[in-house]
């Protein structure tokens, strides 16, 4: 990452004469200013919900509703910069509510899946080794600004021992109808225990531009994402027993022995990302008499890069069983996937809303550039092909009912054939409530290091002819000032997962997975009380399908403002975090994956204790991890034999700023 880190600052550089021009062609700012510092700080928050103007106020035109971000879906939202007790819950490496998440010890490590989302799944299969991407950005995590000034948001977090975790958005205007951001997370952190060091790096660069009659638009990024990781294995069952034993003499965690002195494995991935489309009829007037408006002819292209390797330099270990030396080497797997949709959009009286038809043609590639190792019998080193699938979207709206639906279905017999149909109905009583229902059919193949696998270890090597995994997932989700619910029910066949031997297998029965969410805060007073629970049931499938049967996140914290003049806000608390005991699946170093195992149960509490507060547009966290853990038993582990973190303080802090 250090070309995308150099380039990065380059471009900051560079951008530096268009933020100053911007500065003294407004000299009208000097006096917003001076106005804004006596301004009540009780109206300086910036938060969704203000009607009036906001302490980024460069004129009397400027409020807080320019300063946009656009999802991938075009839904828009504002930057917030308020404190709350969600905010706390997304101040951790992913920057999202990992409630379903539990994170091995060292940031920048790996996550084993308290739960299971199955209502957005992607169309293609991927290369797999998923453990290496929890952290990884899709197309539709990427973020485009709209903001009327220079924008910047700074995030930083301390790591674990040495290192931290920094997050840089930048972005700015060059004209009203062209912004571009560049954004930069990066972290290094050494962690408690022995060959834990992780090392990753996220750039993304992203663009939108529109002519000014509004007929052709373009918006585009690029990514370059590399996440590296030294692996210990975890502990051998002798350091376990020390662990759990609270031997005094091992409290510093780096004199534990580890299973692997020289493992790691590296996970990278460039994509290339432009959207662009022409309105080749534009009529305002969508009610006069005319069958078609708005029709618009478009065209995206993706072009994506991912690359995943092991790497053991000198020893070998009894863990992975036996080895070719002759053709040692590090395996690298590669998948490169490059597609083009053309697509036709429409507005028409018949179909009550935006009606989009498209076809994709697609290209993909996975393998490695020879046979690594010659006891296994794999007859072929790539995976490749080509594809061509039809679809459709369409959005409407129909007095308080949206409806949204789309569907894509790739004939023929090769790894790229599936469907794939997803539809939701949105209904919102003003303010009051909404209810959501969603339907998702998918039909697509396995992830590409199931089908194809190559390693120096014998054992590791396999060429599958997987059948199509057929995922059914039906969704309900309620949210209120009340109360806040969500029902999903998902049924799997051919699920694909990874056994006790550590070999991809395919479930002969079919998987029935049940999980509800349920969250309410009560407030009284200047105190507050924050839940969540999730309820999770696998009646069929259980011995392969492995989750909690609960997890629950009770928060309780104090908040006020301080101070004379209320210059800061405050919240102080604790949260408790709680999930029953189950067979936890095993994480495998050399895969990047999580496997079954049949030997250890793991369940445990944990408490965290936390003091934030916010100044201005600056917010401060203060936490103190798993507090409860230097008088506990020591049965808190991530994965077995790889033990949860101890009690850990962490600061950090989010600042934007405005131009």
């Amino acid at each position: 990452m250090n070309k995308s880190l150099l380039l990065f600052s380059i471009l900051i550089f560079l951008s530096g004469n268009v933020l100053f021009s911007q500065v003294f062609d407004k000299p009208v700012r000097k006096k917003s200013l001076e106005t804004l510092e006596k301004t009540p700080f009780s109206m300086q928050n910036d938060s969704l919900n203000n009607s009036g103007e906001i302490s980024v106020t460069l004129s009397g035109k400027t409020k807080y509703t320019d300063y946009k971000i656009i999802s991938h879906n075009r839904d828009t939202t504002y930057i917030d910069t308020t404190l709350t007790i969600q905010k706390d819950y997304k101040f951790n490496y992913l920057r999202t509510d990992n409630f379903e998440l539990l994170g091995f010890h060292n940031q920048g490590q790996t996550f084993t899946n308290l739960g299971y989302d199955f209502s957005n799944l992607k169309l293609f299969p991927d290369i797999g080794f998923t453990a290496k991407q929890f952290s990884y950005l899709d197309i539709d995590e990427i973020k485009y600004y709209e903001v009327p000034t220079p924008t910047t948001e700074i995030t930083y977090r301390t790591g674990l021992q040495q290192g931290q975790v920094l997050d840089a958005i930048f972005t700015l205007n060059f004209s009203k109808r062209l912004n571009v951001s560049l954004s930069y997370k990066g972290i290094r952190s050494l962690g408690a225990y022995r060959r834990s060091l992780a090392s990753n790096g996220n750039f993304r660069g992203a663009f939108h531009y529109r002519t000014k009659n509004n007929r052709y638009a373009m918006r585009g990024h690029i990514t370059s994402q590399d996440f590296f990781n030294e692996e210990s294995g975890g502990l051998p069952q002798v350091e376990i027993d020390k662990f759990e034993s609270n031997d005094d003499n091992y409290t510093t965690r780096a004199r534990l022995d580890v299973n692997l002195n020289d493992a790691e494995n590296q996970f990278n991935s460039k994509r290339i990302y432009l959207d662009h489309s022409y309105k080749l009829v534009a009529v305002k007037d969508t009610t006069n008499n005319k069958d078609f408006s708005n029709l618009k002819f478009g065209h995206i292209f993706t072009n994506e890069t991912k690359e995943y390797r092991f790497i053991q330099t000198t020893t070998t270990t009894a863990i992975f069983g036996d080895e070719n030396s002759a053709n040692a080497r590090n395996e690298i797997a590669k998948t490169t996937i490059t597609n083009n949709e053309l697509n036709l959009e429409f507005n028409s009286k018949y179909v009550l809303g935006q009606f989009k038809a498209k076809i994709n043609l697609t290209n993909y590639s996975h393998g490695y550039d020879s046979i690594l190792n010659s006891n296994s019998n794999i007859s072929k080193i790539k995976l490749e092909g080509n594809a061509i699938s039809v679809g459709a979207d369409w959005n409407a709206k129909i007095k308080n009912f949206q409806l949204n639906a789309t569907g894509n279905i790739s004939p023929g017999t090769g790894r790229l054939s599936g469907n794939f149909l997803k539809g939701e109905a949105l209904y919102k009583k003003d303010s009051l409530f909404a209810l959501k229902g969603s339907l998702l059919i998918s039909s697509k193949s396995p992830n590409f290091n199931t089908l194809l696998h190559q390693s120096k270890y014998d054992d590791y090597n396999w060429q599958n002819n997987f059948n199509a995994v057929n995922t059914r997932n039906l969704g309900f989700d309620f949210s209120s000032k009340w109360i806040n619910a969500s029902l999903n029910f998902t049924n799997i066949d051919n699920y694909t997962y990874f056994n006790e031997n550590n070999k991809p297998v395919q479930f002969d029965n079919q998987i029935t997975y049940l999980k509800v969410k349920v969250s309410k805060e009560i407030k009284y007073w200047k105190l507050a009380l924050d839940n969540t629970i999730m309820y999770q049931n696998v009646s069929s499938g259980s011995s392969v399908f492995r989750v909690p049967e609960l997890v629950t996140r009770n928060t309780f914290y104090y908040e006020d403002y301080w101070f004379k003049g209320k210059p800061m806000l405050v919240n102080v608390g604790a949260t408790f975090k709680y999930f029953t005991k189950y067979k936890m699946n095993a994480y495998n170093p050399l895969l990047a994956e999580f496997t079954l195992q049949d030997t250890q149960e793991i369940g445990f509490p944990t408490v965290d204790v936390f003091f934030n507060a916010q100044v201005r547009r600056t917010r401060l966290y203060f936490k103190i991890d798993n507090v409860t853990s230097s008088f506990t038993k020591k049965n808190y582990f991530s994965a077995p034999n790889y033990p949860y973190r101890d009690f850990t303080i962490r600061f950090g802090m989010v600042w934007n700023w405005f131009i």
